[in-house]
């Protein structure tokens, strides 16, 4: 059975966090330099896969006693928040070679692997690991993020400039840091209530 809350949840997380990270503007660099269709397919691969081991390790969390998984899940979401209410630069989040080739296949392997190594780790893996955990409705998550992540991509492919332009990044990571705070406060509280 399909789960629409564990579905919906996902996305109003992972979408908000990864507006102001990595995502958007290694897909906005990446487009500047090869061309649309081929940006998009290769982030997607390098999303669909981020999803599949995130989604796994979260469903390794509920074979564990129902504390110690709030605890993880609390741990996840702390760990999320600090990472996007501290703030980072992204200078070196989207190191593109301006002399690739230029074949479609080439282009989305470029997108592959720039995406790839510049998400793992991220707070949205995090996020779906915890949300995996938190819901017991893998396939739900894994939808609900991979949805969110290719929304973003998209986003920066047809309209990255003019996000830029008129949200400031900065108050969307903070937005999001306090909803993964408030997330992490309520998987403590489950921890205390058992």
């Amino acid at each position: 059975m399909f789960e629409i809350t564990a579905f919906v949840a996902t996305i109003l997380v992972i979408l908000p966090v990864e507006l102001p990270d990595k995502t958007l503007m290694a897909t906005l660099v990446l487009t500047t330099r090869y061309r649309p269709l081929p940006v998009l397919a290769g982030v997607s691969a390098a999303f669909l896969v981020q999803c599949v081991v995130a989604v796994a390790a979260g469903g390794l969390l509920n074979l564990l006693p129902h504390r110690f998984v709030a605890g993880v899940v609390a741990v996840l979401f702390g760990v999320g928040a600090y990472i996007l209410l501290r703030g980072h630069s992204g200078d070196n989040d989207a190191e593109v070679r301006t002399h690739a080739e230029k074949s479609p296949f080439r282009m989305a392997l470029a997108s592959f692997g720039v995406l790839f190594a510049a998400e793992w780790g991220d707070a949205s893996q995090l996020a779906t690991a915890a949300l995996t955990a938190r819901y017991d409705a893998p396939l739900a998550v894994f939808l609900g993020s991979f949805l969110a992540l290719t929304s973003v991509a998209g986003l920066a492919i047809i309209a990255g400039k003019q996000i830029t332009k008129r949200v400031p990044l900065p108050l969307i990571q903070k937005v999001a840091g306090v909803l993964f705070a408030v997330f992490a406060v309520l998987a403590a509280i489950e921890i205390v209530r058992g």
